[in-house]
């Protein structure tokens, strides 16, 4: 091999190397979100109770157990509706009516979906959606 295309070569390998460690450090640098402490992996925040209670309901629906999931939808309609009626001055729905609407809106038509199919799954996509959008509306709270 010529001496001259290794000195074109050396360089070029450099540049390549340096690309690739740059990407490979400055990909998880960009990808870093701020993560909410937890406990038992439950969110530490206002809303955390309330959306583990959801991931459990979507869980157990995916892995089949369709009761389980209309269960646990239930129990956290009635969590959310115990601690506002209960939470006196500190009530999201006398701290902040507008956010309480839209979380107990959103909450509802995700529950709607296990509740009205005890026995069965719910459709998929309307599901991911409901989800998505009840989880977009708790972090308006935390």
């Amino acid at each position: 091999m010529p001496r001259h295309s290794i000195r074109f070569h050396a360089p070029l390998m450099t540049i390549i190397i340096a690309a690739v460690l740059v990407f490979t450090l400055a990909a998880p640098l960009v990808a870093q979100e701020k993560h909410t402490p937890q406990t038992a992996g439950v969110d530490n925040t206002k809303m955390g109770p309330y959306r583990a209670l959801a991931q459990l309901a979507v869980a157990a629906s995916q892995k089949g157990d369709h009761a389980g999931a209309a269960t646990l939808a239930k129990i956290l309609e009635r969590t959310w509706d115990k601690a506002e009626d209960y939470g006196g001055d500190t009530a999201l729905s006398k701290t902040n009516h507008d956010v309480f609407d839209q979380i107990d809106k959103a909450m509802d038509q995700f529950i709607s979906l296990f509740l009205d199919h005890p026995t069965s799954a719910p459709d998929p996509a309307k599901l991911k959606l409901a989800y998505a959008q009840y989880l977009e509306k708790l972090k308006l709270a935390d």
